[in-house]
């Protein structure tokens, strides 16, 4: 009884109308979680930097990837983390302001209030990589190129 409420209750997408749970079962079985796999294909956002960017970020993953100490990158990566991530916040935030024609104090309002951020961003991003052992640094190299695909 217990398994057709919850097959129901993963079909429909509806809540079960009841709070009880089965008796002796904590958690789902691996045969329900098979019924509704996740997609393949998983939305996403992008953003697109320049060349120049794209050419240097490169450069500094090899860098790091190739390095018998990558630890000694550390900054180099950190300064290519923090510029990715203010290009990708002036492409999803300050873009969408000029493209709507927002008016010029709106606009140097928002740059202000971006920079500020991105200080702070900048700060912790470099503090966090700055304190990261081999294997980390080559995992963050690892994930910023599934990003570049």
């Amino acid at each position: 009884m217990c398994a057709v409420k919850v097959r129901r209750r993963i079909i429909t997408n509806m809540p079960s109308p009841s709070k009880h749970r089965c008796p002796g079962k904590g958690k789902r079985s691996a045969r329900i979680s098979s019924e509704a796999p996740e997609p393949k294909a998983k939305p996403f956002l992008r953003f697109y930097h320049s060349e120049g960017l794209r050419k240097k970020t490169l450069s500094v993953l090899s860098t790091v990837e190739q390095a018998q100490d990558a630890t000694h990158h550390r900054d180099a990566l950190a300064d290519i983390v923090v510029e990715l991530s203010n290009s990708g916040m002036d492409y999803c935030f300050m873009k969408p302001l000029k493209l709507a024609k927002a008016g010029f104090i709106v606009q140097q309002s928002a740059k202000f209030g971006l920079a500020g951020a991105q200080q702070v961003m900048g700060a912790v991003i470099r503090n966090i990589i700055g304190l990261m052992d081999r294997p980390q640094l080559l995992s963050v190299c690892g994930y910023i190129r599934e990003l570049m695909l």
